[in-house]
């Protein structure tokens, strides 16, 4: 955690704490060692050195939580548009991916940790290769990552791809920053044969983390799947090698049945909801109304910005809230405070981020984020939660904290050169895709 960090005295926002308590209007929030000290009227005066931020006409909210992403594909960005999800990763995306160096990744990562700040997310979960690269870019950006190798075993040295996925457990458990966590990624069900399954299994057994996978994204790959299997969905062929209760996060299940969502409902499963992506690859809609009901930890995701386009949450949230409630025909499918919460609270125990993650209370670390009510598009906003989910862009967002200390601010990260980045990020783009 951020001993060093500096204090910090939040003044005069409406916080939104997502602990199931009322929002607390004209509160400030104090931030002492990269934790939150106390919320509300402080019953003190502000130390000297202090930094001091006037949030009147804001609302703070815990930091967002994307639960799913491949961060370094800003590199890729919008790449092969209107495939569908088999032609698209095997005609376009894997060539492509072929090309990346360890710099490629490493520049298209920060690029993506610093929009993700930029929109208000400080903690994120990550499939892809090259991951120490995406690891220097998570302490460099500020940002908290939960980091995962992807391991593909098909026609590939799988076996390398798991060491690497090892060690890069063991380097999340020896940083000093507390902001690097690492799962173990076989791909998903169609990519891995069950000898690659049993070994990362093994392997996240033995390091103490969870798996990062795809699961049931779309409807062909689970008929394939039941053609080979018997009968069995990915859910449950999961389930019958012991994934789910050594802690699964299942990326997308957009086509689960009945007997899936029960077993997606034990403990230690999270589910990622990456509707933007869902929908521009064809994939269809997650059954999110139902797997919460039946009590299914989900958070939410952007999926890599190759099939998303952008990495923050606001249009992940609105497209959530729209999808369900458009083919339910039901306007109260998915409330405006669900999925908030999904989003906070909800994501931050998906990802298994420390104690008190995803609130503003007493003793949670300071990951916040602070939100202008002010613009044409938020005047007027009577109803805060609507007006987050609704109306809410990544330029509202004026400030983003993570463990205490200020990582973006009005536009600017500290330490980074954006625009350079940009610039160097679109030369290493281009020629990652010329001649693919």
């Amino acid at each position: 955690m951020a001993e060093g960090a500096p204090g910090l005295w939040i003044e005069g926002a409406l916080v939104m704490p997502m602990d199931g308590g009322p929002d607390l209007p004209g509160a400030t929030v104090v931030v002492e060692a990269g934790r939150i000290a106390s919320v509300g009227a402080p019953d003190r005066v502000p130390p000297p050195g202090v930094r001091r931020v006037d949030a009147s006409g804001c609302v703070v909210l815990p930091g967002l939580v994307n639960c799913h992403n491949h961060v370094a594909m800003t590199l890729l960005r919008g790449y092969g548009a209107d495939l569908p999800l088999r032609r698209w990763l095997e005609e376009r995306i894997w060539p492509a991916e072929a090309r990346l160096t360890d710099e490629d990744v490493r520049v298209g990562a920060l690029l993506g940790c610093l929009e993700m700040l930029r929109s208000g997310v400080t903690a994120f979960a990550d499939m892809y290769d090259h991951m120490d690269a995406v690891a220097d870019a998570v302490l460099e950006s500020g940002i908290r990552g939960v980091l995962s190798r992807g391991i593909i075993g098909l026609g590939r040295p799988w076996e390398a791809a798991l060491r690497e996925g090892e060690a890069l457990c063991r380097r999340a458990r020896r940083d000093p920053s507390g902001r690097l966590g690492a799962m173990i990624a076989p791909h998903a069900e169609y990519t891995c044969p069950d000898e690659v399954w049993a070994a990362c299994l093994a392997v996240a057994r033995r390091e103490g983390v969870g798996l990062h996978t795809h699961v049931s994204e779309t409807r062909a790959e689970v008929e394939e799947c039941r053609r080979r299997r018997g009968g069995a969905t990915p859910v449950r062929f999961l389930a019958e090698i012991g994934a789910l209760e050594a802690g699964c996060l299942a990326a997308h299940c957009v086509h689960v049945d009945r007997e899936d969502i029960a077993l997606l409902a034990r403990p230690g499963v999270a589910v990622s909801h990456n509707p933007i992506s869902n929908a521009k690859l064809g994939s269809g809609i997650a059954p999110v109304p139902a797997l919460l009901a039946a009590g299914v930890r989900v958070g939410v995701g952007s999926d890599g910005a190759a099939s998303t386009d952008v990495l923050g949450l606001w249009d992940e949230l609105r497209l959530a809230a729209w999808q369900q409630k458009a083919v339910r025909e039901d306007p109260a499918a998915m409330p405006c405070a669900t999925l908030l919460g999904l989003a906070t609270v909800a994501g931050a125990r998906a990802l298994g981020l420390p104690a008190g993650s995803g609130t503003i209370a007493p003793g949670a670390p300071a990951d916040l984020v602070v939100v202008a009510r002010s613009g044409l598009h938020r005047t007027p906003a009577p109803e805060p939660a609507a007006s987050m989910v609704y109306g809410t862009r990544d330029s509202d967002v004026v400030l983003t904290v993570v463990d205490g200390r200020i990582v973006m601010e009005r536009g600017a990260f500290p330490g980074v050169d954006h625009e350079r980045l940009a610039a160097e990020a679109a030369r290493r783009g281009a020629r990652v895709l010329a001649d693919v």
